[in-house]
């Protein structure tokens, strides 16, 4: 670790290739969906499309704190040449998938390897930046996962074009290979703990299967499966039996993957907890507003494309903005102003309806992003102050492991409100829908396809606008609640 204001050389090189290697495997979340209706009509498993995408997601979780603890035990140029190899063999092995069930596989792989990567870049750079630094530098890796969720969709559907679905794995390699170099090459081999590390393989173990179990019940749960159906309620008895087994582990490991004193200070405990929330509200509203604009709005996929980026945009820059602003702005006060941005946007957004131009949809969502940006670094540096620096890898990867459950818990969550608000109001709506056929996010989103919409009558497809429309104010007070909590929450840290 380095105290002076200005970075050495090889300090540059680290973290360029730290950032490629986050880069990666942000790009690797979007960058499949352009590509999956080749990658069906190719492979088949049209059951099975959900599953690239929630592989991929489940993993990734389930290394971040894993990974985040490990950084504090052994050497971080060590692991993260274990992280990138990881992420390249899941990458060669998609590209090369010849079945669904081989490229699901292979996407589980990648998501280990994206969710150490992640764990390593955050840590690493942070680890060679003097504390006044850090605030900047985790501004820059904000907006470069901003970009890469610029880029991900649209290069993904021109390498689809111009050279095959398979390349958006093997486009990995080289640029994985470039990153695998630079940190073998600048980073030296520096041990995080004295004598032999005694890793929490029990705590690590009884994790994953909580992780795994919890998110699988909000991933599926309304999506596929309803909330009462057998499945989902195994899901469910298995993440609580292999919670409390964790807790269990963790009381009695002498180096536990999450230290349970880490609770006992509160920038740790409010600062997981506040971006836990706006993730709640941000992925929420990132997951349901192209319905609003789609199904209200009536607007092509293509606007509906263009509408979103203030969303990813403004997150970019307001992480940015704040990163160069930290030594002047209180991290409190960053945070406390980008959950009240954003409890402005989820506001506003109680008052659109199918008049509302798709301009202000943007305004909204920039003000979303802007907020984001704010309280997702703010946080993290709380988080990060919060502990000894021993536990920079714990800290660091709580606050992602936060963001990430907030996330996905978020849109599990706001779409059974969803599902149900609009199963209600058709039951009172005749020659538009069975409820019955309507149990799902899927079906709903069928429902809202263009061409699906042009077989409705005029009067049958305004009044599918009303019912969307209702269904989503539920999904905005939902939002707006997870905004407030994070403003309240925000205002109770710590100066």
């Amino acid at each position: 670790m380095t105290n002076s204001s200005r970075l050495p050389a090889s300090h540059y090189w680290i973290i360029a290739s730290a950032l490629t290697a986050l880069f990666l495997g942000a790009l690797d979340a979007l960058i499949v969906g352009a590509a999956m209706p080749t990658v069906v009509a190719e492979l088949g498993g049209l059951s099975l499309y959900s599953w690239v995408f929630s592989a991929y997601l489940l993993t990734r979780a389930m290394a971040l704190p894993i990974f985040g603890k490990l950084c504090d035990l052994f050497s971080a140029r060590w692991l993260f040449t274990l992280a990138i190899l990881i992420f390249l063999a899941g990458s060669l092995a998609a590209g090369l998938a010849g079945s669904m069930v081989q490229l699901i596989g292979a996407r589980a792989v990648q998501g280990v390897g994206a969710g150490a990567n992640f764990a390593l870049c955050y840590y690493v750079i942070s680890d060679i930046s003097a504390p006044e630094r850090r605030g900047k530098m985790m501004g820059l890796v904000s907006f470069v996962w901003g970009v890469s969720s610029l880029l991900g969709p649209a290069l993904g559907g021109v390498m689809v074009e111009v050279l095959n679905w398979r390349w958006i794995f093997f486009i990995n390699l080289p640029l994985g290979l470039a990153a695998l170099v630079g940190v073998r090459m600048h980073m030296q081999e520096k041990t995080g703990a004295d004598g032999r590390p005694d890793v929490d393989f029990l705590g690590a173990f009884t994790l994953s299967v909580c992780v795994l179990s919890l998110l699988a019940v909000f991933l599926l749960a309304g999506e596929t499966h309803p909330w009462s159906s057998p499945p989902i309620l195994a899901l469910a008895a298995c993440a609580l039996l292999s919670g409390f087994a964790f807790l269990h582990a963790e009381r009695r490991a002498r180096e536990p993957i999450l230290p349970l004193s880490s609770f006992r200070s509160p920038g740790f405990t409010l600062g997981n907890a506040a971006a836990f929330s706006c993730s709640f509200a941000v992925f929420s509203l990132s997951a349901f507003f192209p319905l609003f604009i789609q199904g209200v709005l009536s607007q092509s996929p293509s606007r509906l494309g263009m509408a979103m980026i203030p969303l990813s945009l403004g997150w970019s820059v307001g992480a940015w903005a704040y990163g160069q602003m930290s030594q002047r702005i209180a991290k409190k006060k960053a945070a406390v102003a980008g959950s009240w941005f954003l409890t402005a946007a989820c506001t506003a957004s109680l008052f659109l309806d199918a008049a509302t131009p798709l301009g202000v949809c943007s305004v909204v969502l920039l003000l979303a992003g802007l907020g984001m940006g704010f309280v997702s670094i703010s946080t993290l540096l709380i988080v990060q102050d919060s502990l000894a620096p021993k536990d920079l890898g714990v800290a660091t990867s709580s606050h992602q492991f936060a963001r990430t459950l907030g996330g996905t818990i978020g849109i599990g969550a706001t779409g059974s409100l969803l599902t149900h608000a609009v199963s209600r109001s058709l039951q009172q709506a005749e020659g538009l829908a069975s409820p019955r056929n309507l149990q799902n996010l899927s079906a709903l989103r069928e429902l809202l396809k263009p061409e699906m919409q042009e077989t409705l009558a005029e009067p049958l497809r305004t009044q599918l606008q009303v019912v969307i429309a209702g269904g989503l104010q539920e999904v905005f007070w939902a939002c707006l609640a997870a905004a407030v909590l994070a403003a309240v929450l925000s205002q109770a840290l710590k100066r």
